[in-house]
């Protein structure tokens, strides 16, 4: 298994961070298998595609949120890491209080 659980939707209320505060919260590593997605499909061009990894944060952004950790941004990277065979990613991780 790969992830925790493939969700669809955010269950969590919504936080508003702009890409620029997104920035400013340092990378830690996190493992894939206690990720739960926020979005059930990936368009296959998006993740087999040269430069997906060139557009926007380098770093996925994770929601943790009543002690679940959620994929917002970067399901193309987190499986690309899983294609690679790695069990944790560098990821951005906001902590929401419950």
């Amino acid at each position: 298994m790969i992830f925790k659980l493939v969700g669809d939707g955010r269950p969590y209320p919504e936080h508003g961070l702009s890409n620029r505060e997104w920035a400013q919260i340092p990378p830690r590593q996190v493992r894939l298998d206690s990720l739960v997605t926020t979005k059930a499909m990936l368009d296959l061009h998006s993740l087999l595609a040269a430069d997906s990894t060139f557009y926007g944060d380098l770093f996925p952004h994770v929601v943790q949120w009543r002690g679940e950790l959620y994929l917002e941004d970067g399901l193309h990277r987190a499986l690309r890491a899983a294609l690679h065979q790695r069990s944790i990613l560098h990821a951005r991780v906001l902590e929401l209080p419950s």
